[in-house]
């Protein structure tokens, strides 16, 4: 197979489906796709259009692109952290499509002006332990054990260390529809 080449398992189709108590007569109905369509579809022995993807999706109340998503990567996977520092954060880090997570930790005292640099994305700091000053262009905020801030990441923003800490900071990238 052409390493370029892009491999859909429809599969995913039965699974929602069972896993929404459905039968293939109730989405055919709902659908208006065929239930033969359906079967087929399911067994990878056709390929779909974009009005049928479309309307498959809206049955299980996902958008086309979230039911293609699933169709190209329906496997699990699995990833190495990676440790390293950054200012005064020590971090480990495990990066997927869409989604960096970190665990950090950092000392009383410590301040990081000029975080890593981000694309177009949307952060979250969630504390587990000790606490952090967030600074944003126009607000501030102090986050204790089980709080957490979401901003973007686009904006200038500092931190500074209260206590020694420990957290869990999120950079998720933005989804753009049209």
């Amino acid at each position: 197979m052409n390493p370029n080449e892009l491999t859909l398992d429809f599969s995913v189709v039965r699974d929602l489906r069972k896993r929404a108590g459905m039968t293939l007569d109730n989405v055919s109905q709902q659908s208006g796709i065929s239930i033969a369509g359906l079967s087929k579809l399911e067994r990878n022995q056709n390929m779909v259009e974009l009005d049928t993807l479309y309307r498959l999706a809206r049955v299980f109340s996902l958008s086309a692109t979230d039911l293609l998503n699933l169709a190209e990567s329906c496997s699990a996977q699995t990833k190495q952290s990676e440790s390293y520092t950054s200012g005064p954060f020590h971090f480990e880090k495990i990066g997927f499509k869409g989604i960096d997570c970190f665990r950090a930790t950092a000392t009383r005292g410590d301040e990081l002006s000029k975080p890593e640099a981000h694309g177009d994305e949307l952060e979250i700091c969630w504390v587990q332990s000790g606490s952090i000053q967030i600074t944003l262009p126009r607000e501030s905020h102090i986050l204790k054990p089980g709080q957490a801030l979401k901003f973007d990441a686009a904006l200038a923003h500092s931190y500074q260390i209260l206590e020694d800490c420990e957290l869990t900071i999120l950079h998720i990238e933005k989804t753009h529809r049209f």
